[in-house]
């Protein structure tokens, strides 16, 4: 409980992976992390390639939280000394079942895919000095998965 008597859970969790050179980080709505090695120019909304976990790897307390609405979830991305943080929220529609992909949206649109909603930023947000980074295949890429639940 924090000192205005609001009690506070979080839970978090890492996903690893890499660069890619065709990166172009690009997308106006979303942003996607994938278990995929494979990258086509159309893929400008993904940022990292080769992740450690899929949407339905994520630990169980960290979906339980983040399917709470009003939930509010950080994700910060962390390359060569760089870190980007966006904002955005859970929701009760979140189903956490793809087995490869992690997808942040601005809007409230969910699926299998989809971890996070409402974001304020998208690809096509993200710093252009991050993005040349992510552009590496042998840069690693951290990418730090926070919820929060305030409760009275």
């Amino acid at each position: 409980m924090d000192t205005s008597g609001v009690s506070v859970r979080e839970e978090r969790e890492v996903v690893t992976a890499h660069g890619h050179p065709l990166i172009s980080s690009t997308h106006k709505s979303t942003f996607e992390v994938t278990k995929d090695e494979h990258l086509t120019e159309r893929g400008d909304c993904i940022i990292a390639v080769g992740a450690d976990k899929g949407a339905v790897d994520l630990n169980p307390a960290f979906k339980k939280l983040a399917r709470r609405n009003g939930s509010e979830i950080t994700i910060t991305i962390r390359v060569d000394g760089l870190e980007e943080t966006i904002k955005a929220r859970g929701s009760r529609r979140l189903t956490f079942t793809d087995p490869k992909d992690l997808v942040v949206r601005k809007s409230r649109y969910t699926c299998g895919r989809t971890i996070a909603i409402e974001a304020d930023k998208a690809a096509v947000d993200l710093s252009r000095s991050l993005v040349e980074r992510l552009k590496n295949p042998r840069q690693k890429v951290e990418v730090i998965l926070t919820v929060r639940v305030r409760s009275v």
